[in-house]
């Protein structure tokens, strides 16, 4: 007997609630709802993005209650060329600091990167990180004090953090209006190369250094703030690993995944002061 599925069948965990999706559609519109050229409710062709990068599922393997996986590829890849996700965190990002009774723009920066082990989809553009012993690709990232995204990019694993500062830099202070003023990295920034990338957008580098006597977990002042944003990324189980063929895809799915957090924290924050 064949089964169908109901109009009324429950909703994944990882679908956009009412309040997130009042606040997302405007970003997402990028045609009017009633173009002829709409065959699928944009807010379920979300429902599968967000399905997609919460479960680490392949493309093909979305579930048939959702659009058809060609359909929520090729909307991504929409939204990905628009930055649409960008644009939300950006945004995000002043409203959950102002809520939190900070200035608009921060002043201070956290950067690091993380190794993303290669797949067969991004093997062919993996490096190898020596220190982490892994063949992948280094996701450069740099958060505000809070742990709030401002800046990233994807380079092969083999790149040093030292020479990314240059562009990260760059990024942070397009996004802030040139207002940070010190960013804390750890030793792996360590040098005249790093600290005078930096400076040339007027940014000056703490280096962060741990204790000689280290015993156990240490917690590194400021620093924490970034591994704890890189501990928010392991919910996504798609970023796990490097399964993309581009770069630029797995630097936009970074955006939408920090996206989906802060409107989460955003709503939760609007209903509590409500």
């Amino acid at each position: 007997m064949e089964t169908t599925t109901s109009a009324t069948s429950k909703a994944y965990a990882s679908d956009v609630s009412d309040e997130e999706w009042a606040f997302a559609v405007p970003y997402l519109t990028l045609m009017t709802e009633d173009a002829p050229q709409r065959e699928y409710p944009l807010r379920e062709v979300f429902n599968g993005l967000r399905y997609i990068v919460r479960t680490g599922a392949p493309w093909r393997l979305l579930p048939n209650d959702l659009p058809p996986w060609a359909a929520v590829y090729q909307q991504t890849q929409r939204w990905l060329a628009a930055e649409v996700f960008e644009e939300m965190v950006h945004d995000l990002r002043v409203l959950l600091r102002l809520a939190a009774g900070r200035n608009e723009n921060p002043t201070a920066a956290i950067l690091d990167s993380r190794t993303m082990q290669s797949t067969p989809e991004s093997g062919g553009r993996a490096g190898y990180d020596g220190a982490k012993r892994k063949k992948g690709s280094k996701l450069h990232m740099a958060v505000d004090t809070l742990g709030n995204l401002l800046a990233l990019h994807v380079t092969p694993a083999n790149e040093q953090d030292r020479t990314q500062v240059e562009q990260l830099a760059a990024e942070v202070q397009e996004v802030t209006g040139d207002n940070v003023q010190l960013a804390y990295v750890d030793q792996g920034y360590t040098g005249d190369e790093a600290e005078q990338a930096a400076a040339k957008v007027g940014i000056d580098l703490f280096v962060v250094k741990l204790p000689e006597a280290k015993k156990g977990f240490v917690l590194l002042p400021r620093r924490w703030v970034v591994e704890r944003s890189f501990a928010w990324m392991a919910r996504f189980r798609r970023l796990a690993k490097d399964y993309e063929r581009l770069p630029e895809t797995v630097a936009g799915l970074h955006f939408l995944a920090f996206a989906i957090l802060m409107l989460q924290r955003y709503v939760q924050t609007a209903i509590q002061s409500a």
